[in-house]
């Protein structure tokens, strides 16, 4: 069984002693079961993964010295997911998953469709981290507060394309739009990989889908890339976790090096 890993902010370096804050003492000692003399994993984006030992533990807190240098840390994909919040459940979901297929920046937005709770960052940092822990990634998401879709894109870098998830059609009196002005499947539209700019960012909308207006705006911006995740309507939460997958695997970090 692999060693649990932590991800750490503070300096990782052979020797260093390295204080756990509250939280990492209670999720090491309670949900790992480390106790003293154990070892575990220690990580960050910047000093990449150390191996640690306990050395101490009260109900204070607990204490681990570096001891040994396992790897370099390893950029996540230049990739941003922005969404529109939903149900508790599922933005958990969401930002756990995003956090597993390599996300590196996660922007809740409110449409004009959004119906959901109010977004408490804290809960999803906590979600991304614990995620970046299990996944062997050396950073966890960052997680920004949620705003407007169109003030998440006033001064959008038109070098970062924006993959836009958009299932309806152009009829405004049809079911999902009709037939006509339907985008392209994602595959087709991305392609076989990157070209240019390797910033990607992917926008996911609502129950119910974005409005004729939003989709007129987006489809109106030049880095925008509207495309279809297939046939069937998907829930919010599988639409992410879909179209991530499809855009690892043609552009991210799925493909061989």
């Amino acid at each position: 069984m692999a060693e649990p890993r932590l991800l750490i902010e503070q300096k990782l370096e052979s020797g260093a002693a390295i204080a756990l804050d509250e939280a990492q003492a209670r999720h090491a000692g309670t949900v790992l079961r480390l106790n003293v003399g154990d070892t575990l994993r220690m990580f960050n984006a910047d000093d990449g993964e150390w191996r640690a030992r306990i050395v101490e533990k009260s109900k204070r807190g607990m204490g681990a010295t570096i001891f040994e240098f396992i790897r370099p840390a390893r950029a996540a994909p230049d990739l941003d997911l922005l969404f529109a919040p939903v149900k508790r459940h599922a933005t958990d979901l969401i930002v756990e998953k995003a956090a597993e297929l390599g996300v590196r920046r996660i922007f809740p937005v409110t449409t004009q469709r959004t119906i959901a709770e109010t977004v408490r960052v804290d809960r999803l940092s906590t979600i991304a981290r614990e995620a970046a822990q299990q996944t062997e990634r050396f950073d966890a998401p960052e997680i920004h507060e949620a705003q407007s879709l169109p003030r998440a894109l006033d001064g959008w870098d038109i070098s970062r394309r924006l993959i836009y998830a958009d299932e309806a059609g152009d009829d405004a009196n049809a079911p999902w739009g009709g037939d006509t002005g339907r985008a392209l499947p994602i595959a087709e539209a991305l392609g076989s990989g990157p070209e240019g700019s390797r910033s990607m960012a992917l926008l996911i909308g609502p129950e119910g889908g974005f409005t004729m207006e939003e989709r007129r705006m987006l489809r109106s911006l030049p880095y925008v890339v509207p495309v279809s995740l297939g046939p069937r309507i998907l829930r919010a939460e599988t639409a992410a976790i879909a179209a991530l997958s499809v855009i690892q695997a043609l552009w991210g970090d799925w493909r061989r090096a």
